[in-house]
């Protein structure tokens, strides 16, 4: 067999600019039109079958807005999307590719979709397995675009 020796990879650093600082938060915002938010929520979770419930939380992982069931804790949904965002914006950044836009994590039960709504804000979908995922990217940015529009708008 004998002793093969593989070579090393080093580590290249790459020019790459650091990620844009996040801005304010917006949990707790009293200015915010709360029930419009909601009413844009539900009807997500009313048009898709198999959406379990969504989240508006901030990319700093604070919860603003939710429309979920109990057994599923919104805050906690909050946080995992502004996770999923933090990976999601360093693959743009270390790629080249931009800004984040969207995520999905499938897992044998079902799905959590993360969609940007602005620089503030992320769109959180927990659907269940059976869901119809094309649906839902159909459905979910137009969704996230209103929000945007009624966070714009406070």
């Amino acid at each position: 067999m004998g002793d093969t020796i593989l070579p090393r990879r080093t580590a290249q650093r790459p020019e790459v600019p650091p990620p844009p600082r996040l801005p304010p938060s917006l949990a707790g915002n009293p200015g915010l039109p709360y029930p419009a938010i909601g009413t844009e929520l539900t009807e997500l979770r009313l048009q898709i079958p198999g959406v379990q419930g969504s989240v508006l939380g901030g990319v700093d992982g604070l919860l603003i807005a939710h429309d979920v069931p109990s057994g599923l804790d919104p805050d906690d949904l909050a946080a995992m999307a502004a996770t999923t965002f933090g990976l999601g914006r360093q693959v743009g950044v270390r790629l080249r590719q931009g800004e984040f836009q969207q995520s999905t994590v499938r897992n044998a039960g079902g799905y959590l979709s993360v969609y940007a709504v602005s620089s503030q804000a992320l769109l959180a979908v927990v659907g269940h397995d059976a869901i119809n995922v094309a649906r839902l990217h159909l459905h979910a940015p137009p969704v996230a675009a209103r929000i945007a529009a009624l966070l714009a708008g406070s």
